[in-house]
């Protein structure tokens, strides 16, 4: 709660000092205008110069260029002159070019910090930041969205304290941007303009502990309130909990598998598609199995259709002879392989002669 109200502080004394500096900018930027304006019109009155002449001469008189092609030639004239310098191009200028480069500087303390306003929208917000090697899974995260043709130049910001100290440069290049906050916190949801999000991932804060689910709970229920559970895919480490944050109507619930971050663009690009990639991953209900099988030449066709009517499973990929795995081919493929990768039921796992039966057989049948 400390460095909560601690960071609330610097976000506040930040723009504080950000609105300060732009209005002192905006000050100096009208008085030197006046002074040039004056000026020019001076050279009007005090020279018999036309008003552009007269501001030809101030303007290459401010900027110390001096071409000489035009100059004051009376005492009044070279007076306003050089109250002109004095006052604008030295004094002026170097409170304007100061006040400039400390804007600057306040600017990229606030994008360093994550308080700076990205104004975004159609973007991807990822909210919280794993426990473990942080950096490591948003980079492998990322990459992987950016393989996908949809999301090769959607924007990216994270929301979490995980970048307080600035976002690694690994993620900058990768187009990622940054908020220091807590989707807990409404204000914080509204800066990463949440609202105007295409998709919306929360992720576990602790992938071993169930407290994330609590926390998940609440982010999810705020997104509630604000319609936005549709875009919502929330990562959910106890599958007793499952059930109460879809309640809320998000569009996706997944386990946090940080080694396999393409799950979580799969959920995206194909809602549901989480579910069968889940399975496998845990065994649950259906899981890919190797068989040996010899094939010279039979239609990919044939052969799935062999496995399903025979009851023995979906072949997902097969085995050449030189031992590469080939994952889905075109159903009129001609397939010679040594074995094929099955997706099988977990509860009754088929037997290699199961599945010599159930290929022999459509053979058989196919032959009559």
């Amino acid at each position: 709660m400390n460095l909560k109200r601690l960071l609330m502080r610097n976000q506040s004394s930040l723009q504080r000092s950000d609105i300060k500096i732009r209005r002192q900018l905006r000050k100096l930027v009208v008085v030197l205008a006046l002074l040039i304006l004056g000026h020019a019109g001076a050279m009007v009155v005090l020279e018999d110069l036309s008003f552009w002449q007269g501001l030809w001469l101030t303007l290459t008189t401010l900027t110390t260029v001096g071409y000489g092609d035009l100059s004051a030639k009376t005492q009044l004239g070279q007076l306003a002159t050089i109250l002109m310098m004095y006052v604008s191009a030295i004094t002026l200028v170097t409170f304007l070019i100061s006040d400039y480069i400390d804007y600057r500087l306040a600017r990229h303390e606030r994008i360093r910090s994550g308080f700076w306003d990205w104004k975004m929208e159609k973007h991807i917000l990822i909210i919280n930041a794993p426990k473990y090697n942080s950096e490591s899974f948003f980079q492998r995260l990322v990459s992987q969205i950016r393989e996908d043709h949809d999301y090769k130049a959607c924007q990216i910001l994270l929301l979490n304290h995980e970048f307080s100290d600035g976002l690694p440069n690994n993620l900058k290049e990768m187009g990622v941007r940054h908020i220091t906050g807590s989707a807990n916190n409404e204000s914080d949801l509204l800066r990463a303009y949440v609202n105007e999000a295409r998709h919306i991932l929360v992720l576990a804060r602790d992938e071993y502990h169930a407290d994330s689910d609590s926390i998940n709970f609440d982010i999810a229920h705020r997104l509630k309130s604000l319609n936005l559970t549709h875009r919502t895919l929330v990562e959910c480490v106890d599958d007793v909990n499952r059930e109460r944050i879809l309640e809320l109507g998000v569009k996706s619930i997944l386990r946090p598998i940080r080694s396999y971050p393409e799950i979580l663009v799969r959920a995206m690009d194909a809602p549901g598609s989480e579910v069968v990639i889940e399975d496998m991953f845990t065994r649950r209900d259906d899981h890919p199995e190797r068989y040996s099988i010899w094939l010279e030449g039979e239609q990919w066709a044939d052969v799935v259709n062999a496995m399903v009517r025979g009851g023995v499973g979906t072949p997902m990929a097969y085995i050449n002879k030189e031992g590469q795995v080939l994952v889905h081919p075109h159903g009129d493929d001609r397939v010679t392989a040594q074995s094929l990768i099955i997706l099988v039921k977990s509860d009754v796992v088929p037997s290699q002669t199961d599945v010599d039966n159930a290929f022999n057989q459509y053979l058989n049948k196919a032959l009559a």
